[in-house]
């Protein structure tokens, strides 16, 4: 008898290394397991169902905002030989939709473990990401791959070139994240980077270089515990990922407020053009302090997730 399946799944933020990914050159990611996605999918005889929080009801009738996790669940159903009906899936999460937090390949990741769980069928680690990426593609078009990876990692992890592995880290630092309140644009962020690189393709070659060149030195100072040095080369990608067009100006009050109340660095993560900012600090004093500024300044919800050294993130 099926019994009823369970799949969990967390937020992540790029530390370094957004939209310079998708051209060749290193990222580097952390997981927010404080913000998860929760799956559940038992059996109910009938139509296939889902109860969410934005949409109740038959699979086959959820609106086009649902296509994307529809479309994971239909991909994973063919994959474990299981029919499209007779199950009722139950999400529940905290990862905030639209806002470079990486809640698409989070849902994914939770309704296929759910799924799988369900059919008693354990799947491996190419089979999940192949199907989280089913739902990836049709949320983002063409995805990197590190949103499906990271929000399945419980450690820092390094992605380059499709690749990803664990990023040991010896630095302690707290890590404030913050919600401009303003949906991510990921697919035009993207297009603003096609534009500056047709535009400049020198200055624009040489920007994501540098955003290459940070990725890199900020592993060896998370390796080195050196915080001030990665927040350093955060403001610098900020500088930088503004140029090429995928910042925008709530992203920016944030960040100079960040800046403002003692944070180490700055600067958008995800997509861009709307989303949140992430901001470093030494302690939860100093994440306490720049939480403040940062809702002063207008952002909707803020976070603090420790940083520790070779230890599982919390």
């Amino acid at each position: 008898m099926l019994r009823t399946g369970r799949g969990v799944a967390h937020a992540k933020v790029i530390l370094f290394g957004e939209h310079a990914v998708v051209h060749g050159e290193p990222a580097i990611a952390l997981p927010i397991d404080a913000l998860g996605v929760h799956a559940t999918a038992a059996h109910v005889p009938g139509d296939l169902t889902v109860r969410s929080s934005l949409y109740t009801g038959p699979l086959a009738d959820a609106p086009d905002l649902m296509s994307a996790p529809r479309a994971v669940v239909h991909a994973t159903l063919d994959r474990l030989g299981l029919p499209h009906r007779d199950i009722a899936i139950t999400v529940i999460g905290d990862v905030p939709h639209a806002r470079g937090l990486g809640s698409s390949a989070a849902v994914a990741g939770a309704l296929v473990r759910a799924l799988a769980d369900h059919a008693g069928q354990p799947l491996d680690e190419a089979t999940y990401l192949e199907l989280v990426d089913v739902g990836e593609k049709v949320a983002h078009g063409t995805p990197s791959g590190l949103d499906a990876r990271a929000t399945a990692a419980s450690q820092p992890v390094w992605f380059e070139a499709g690749v990803a592995r664990r990023l040991a880290t010896r630095m302690t630092a707290v890590l404030v994240v913050a919600d401009s309140g303003h949906a991510g644009r990921t697919r035009h962020a993207v297009g603003s980077v096609a534009s500056f690189l047709e535009r400049h393709p020198v200055r624009g070659a040489a920007l994501i270089a540098g955003l290459g060149a940070l990725a890199h030195g900020a592993a060896l100072d998370l390796a080195a515990d050196r915080p001030s040095q990665v927040g350093e080369k955060m403001t610098t990608a900020q500088g930088m990922l503004r140029e090429l067009g995928v910042s925008s100006p709530e992203l920016d009050v944030l960040v100079d407020a960040a800046m403002a109340a003692g944070a180490l660095g700055a600067k958008l993560t995800g997509g861009g053009q709307g989303g949140c900012v992430i901001a470093l600090v030494r302690d939860v004093a100093e994440a306490d302090a720049v939480g403040t500024a940062l809702r002063a300044a207008g952002a909707v919800a803020v976070w603090h997730h420790p940083i520790g050294p070779d230890t599982e993130d919390s």
